[in-house]
């Protein structure tokens, strides 16, 4: 079958507009798809084993209508990724979406259907309002049993993908990062070019930039062109294996016996920029102490800060990263 290709073409603002973000609801529904053809994702076979037997049924068959096996994922259940998005705001983000573009999202689905799967689609669209009620529901119900459990081993996985390939932008270009994104994706002097296995197009990112987004739950790329979305391009993240659910549970323990239990809990807590009482208060420790503990790492170079308005905010280097992944 010849593959296609999405060409996402770039112009001088695009290229100053490239960012990266994070869609817990990308996740999740590429969780509902390993669920259904675990077979062709078996780097997901340690979550699966772990999960499976918690799956709520009912939320997960809604879902799995919704979200389908392949192919086309309706928009409205990821909203547009954000550095700091979170699952509880990706949730809300989807109990207040437009039922408008929903209906649409359904129809689209309707078309790639048959059966009793397309009659129980057709009467989704029709009451988009209850359905967007419903669906919001399921994806509450099916996050905390199948994802809450492992979102911190997957922020981190995340997070460690975006540093890495933050530190390529700084000593090779942007172009050099794209190119390496996956197989699936090149870079050329006005474009980026995706291939995919069924759809086809050319969009100008008309100076809206692009949005780069790594996952933990999805084996391939996607590409999100439909406006008012930013255009916006999935692709694997690094470090992803069968056992990433359970590498590193002894990680806390480690460091804390190469740099001690203090500050081992201060290198942990900093999963975002963090204030001296934010990291006080994420570690239980007194902030005399935690200033301690940060005037340390940031002489060993595994913290970095700087001031903000009246605030000096800490964050981890790109060796800081590397240590705390898990």
């Amino acid at each position: 079958m010849r593959r296609k290709m999405v060409e996402l073409r770039l112009a001088p603002d695009d290229l100053s507009a490239i960012r990266f973000g994070l869609s817990p609801g990308h996740e999740l529904a590429h969780a509902v798809r390993v669920l259904v053809r675990p077979q062709h994702h078996p780097l997901q076979w340690g979550w699966l084993r772990s999960t499976r037997p918690r799956v709520p049924r009912e939320a997960f068959d809604l879902l799995r209508l919704v979200v389908g096996e392949v192919g086309y994922l309706p928009d409205f259940l990821t909203s547009t990724p954000d550095w700091d998005l979170t699952p509880d705001e990706e949730l809300e983000r989807l109990r207040r979406a437009d039922v408008g573009p929903m209906r649409v999202d359904l129809g689209k689905r309707v078309l790639r259907t048959t059966g009793h799967e397309q009659r129980a689609l057709r009467a989704m669209a029709a009451d988009p309002a209850r359905t967007r009620t419903r669906v919001a529901d399921a994806w509450e119900t099916f996050w905390e049993a199948a994802l809450a459990p492992h979102w911190s081993q997957v922020d981190r996985l995340l997070r460690a993908d975006i540093a890495a390939r933050s530190r390529r932008v700084a000593t090779h270009g942007v172009g050099a990062m794209v190119a390496t994104l996956n197989e699936a994706v090149t870079w050329g002097s006005d474009a980026v070019r995706v291939r995919t296995e069924r759809h086809e197009e050319v969009l100008d990112c008309a100076g809206s930039g692009l949005v780069l987004v790594p996952s933990v739950m999805s084996a391939g790329c996607a590409v999100l062109t439909e406006r008012p979305a930013q255009p916006t391009l999935f692709y694997p993240a690094l470090g992803v294996r069968e056992t990433w659910t359970t590498d590193g549970r002894d990680l806390p323990a480690a460091l804390a016996a190469v740099l001690g239990d203090g500050r081992a809990r201060v290198l942990l807590a900093l999963r975002e920029p963090m204030s001296t009482s934010e990291v006080a208060a994420g570690t239980g420790l007194a902030i005399s102490t935690a200033s301690h503990h940060l005037a340390v790492l940031r002489v060993a170079r595994l913290v970095d800060a700087r001031r903000e308005a009246n605030r000096v905010m800490h964050t981890l280097t790109p060796l800081g990263e590397a240590l705390t992944t898990r």
